[in-house]
């Protein structure tokens, strides 16, 4: 844990505020993601939406760019007046393994901000084993750290899968369906802990976890959907659904740059051209909000 996480101490909302300071001082920063097919937004409209507005590291020719969250997280800072020069280094199924040792000339570089995000059960054979994730997360942060030691690095911690939670051979079987983003948060806190570079951890599952706990997402895509809720899950009860990578987007924008997204509002530019009603997205930017603890207006 760097001095930077330290800020845990302090209220919320200083934490929030202090945050956004290097974002909002000067510009444009940075940001880089890597991660998989969580981050890519894909099964939903999200994987395709504004690709030409993030710089895709792995993308051969013009057709093979991806927007995704990062691409969100750009509309996003557009609408809030911010200037960040946007990159992500994607590719799906992949560990944290892959990005450290396959893609490392490629994301070895200054950058003012990095949103690591791991395979969504950490192992992709041992679900919640987080002995690889002890061993790259950090030894990447140290990396990108090296080369700018005033860079922020974030650990994503995302959501429960409907898959692991509902069907008889998921992990997570039988236990309520907030579980597995909470045991997420558990292991890599404890990573986040153990590492003078990484700063802080993302809560991103936790923020479904209260869409779902305050009736505003329905909690098990297998028995049909709720009257009035949306479905956090895309078709595969695994991967985000546009309003599920919404929340996503909305979470990570709001830990990074400490801006209050509740001031986006109904009439907010991605959600519309998503397809995503003014009211859910209201209800959502409440949820990443308050997950992130800034206060109230």
């Amino acid at each position: 844990m760097s001095a930077l996480t330290r800020l845990a101490l302090l209220p919320a909302a200083l934490i929030a505020s202090t945050m956004a300071m290097p974002a909002l001082a000067h510009g444009p920063e940075r940001i880089l993601f890597i991660g998989n097919s969580f981050t890519q937004g894909a099964n939903s409209a999200v994987l395709r939406y504004r690709p030409d507005s993030v710089e895709d590291l792995n993308a051969e020719k013009p057709d093979d760019r991806v927007g995704g969250i990062p691409a969100l997280f750009a509309k996003f800072a557009e609408q809030a007046g911010m200037e960040w020069s946007v990159a992500h280094e994607l590719r799906g199924g992949t560990t944290l393994d892959f990005h450290l040792n396959e893609k490392r000339e490629a994301i070895d570089q200054g950058w003012d901000v990095v949103v690591m995000q791991q395979f969504s059960t950490l192992n992709p054979e041992r679900p919640l084993d987080a002995t690889d994730t002890r061993r790259d997360a950090p030894a990447l942060a140290k990396m990108f750290t090296a080369a700018k030691p005033d860079v922020r690095v974030y650990l994503m911690s995302t959501w429960s899968r409907a898959d692991q939670t509902y069907k008889p051979n998921g992990h997570w079987y039988g236990q309520p369906i907030e579980t597995m983003a909470l045991d997420l948060r558990r292991e890599l806190d404890a990573v986040d802990r153990a590492s003078d570079d990484i700063d802080a951890v993302i809560p991103v599952g936790e923020a479904w976890n209260a869409a779902i706990a305050a009736g505003i997402a329905d909690p098990n895509p297998y028995d049909g959907r709720d009257y009035g809720t949306i479905d956090l899950w895309s078709y595969d009860h695994y991967h985000a659904s546009a309003e599920g990578s919404y929340l996503e987007a909305l979470t990570v924008f709001a830990q990074i740059t400490g801006y209050d997204v509740r001031k986006f509002g109904g009439t907010e530019r991605a959600a519309h051209e998503l397809g995503i009603e003014g009211k859910v997205a209201e209800q959502l930017q409440a949820i990443a909000a308050r997950q992130v603890g800034i206060a109230n207006p």
